[in-house]
């Protein structure tokens, strides 16, 4: 039997992402999860069942996931038997970025609580029933992890990356120049490295 590296993608990308990530685990399976949930709520029925089918023919998984891929991972595979999990550009406080992008689109908390959604123009719909339920259920993760963030990621600051980091002991990999979409050919080297010299 051998380990499976599964790679979970951020918004707006797939599976086939992953491919670039095989010559780094040559002796692993690397597998792209083409996922459906649009929600955590929907991550925590799909994310298991999907890692279970991995688990029955592997001895071992690997996690690699992405910006709110990572998100959706911490909150419906923090029971999983994960052996490690590299974070890029992860989603850490799904709240400071909804309320964020609250300020961005001039909407108040009661108007969101009064509309339910909101369209927001430059992103995704705004959810009343989305934040409700980011604020009663907090990321637990203690899945050995290893981050890799920009000090230009316009999602996550600096600080509450690394103080998500600390809180869960994760290795924190922090790139002054990169951004929270690592792929031009100078940010995916640097993910490159990240990887290998941790794996």
């Amino acid at each position: 039997m051998r380990k499976a590296v599964v790679y979970i993608h951020g918004a707006g990308g797939n599976a086939e992402e992953s491919g670039h990530y095989k010559p780094l685990f040559p002796d692993c399976d690397v597998i792209g999860f083409d996922y459906k949930s649009e929600t955590p709520w929907e991550a925590k029925e799909e994310f298991p069942a999907f890692i279970e089918s991995v688990k029955a023919g592997h001895d071992s998984v690997i996690l690699i996931a992405n910006s709110i891929g990572a998100f959706f991972s911490m909150q419906s595979l923090s029971e999983a038997e994960i052996e490690k999990a590299y974070f890029i550009s992860p989603i850490v406080d799904m709240e400071n970025l909804i309320c964020q992008m609250m300020q961005w689109a001039g909407v108040t908390e009661d108007d969101l609580r009064e509309k339910g959604i909101i369209k927001t123009g430059f992103g995704p719909d705004l959810s009343w029933d989305y934040l409700t339920w980011v604020r009663e259920n907090p990321v637990k993760w203690t899945v050995p992890t290893a981050i890799l963030h920009g000090g230009r990621d316009n999602m996550q600051s600096d600080e509450i990356i690394a103080a998500f980091a600390k809180n869960i002991g994760a290795k924190l990999t922090n790139w002054a120049e990169g951004e929270h979409w690592f792929h031009t050919d100078e940010q995916m080297a640097v993910l490159d490295r990240f990887i290998q010299d941790l794996n």
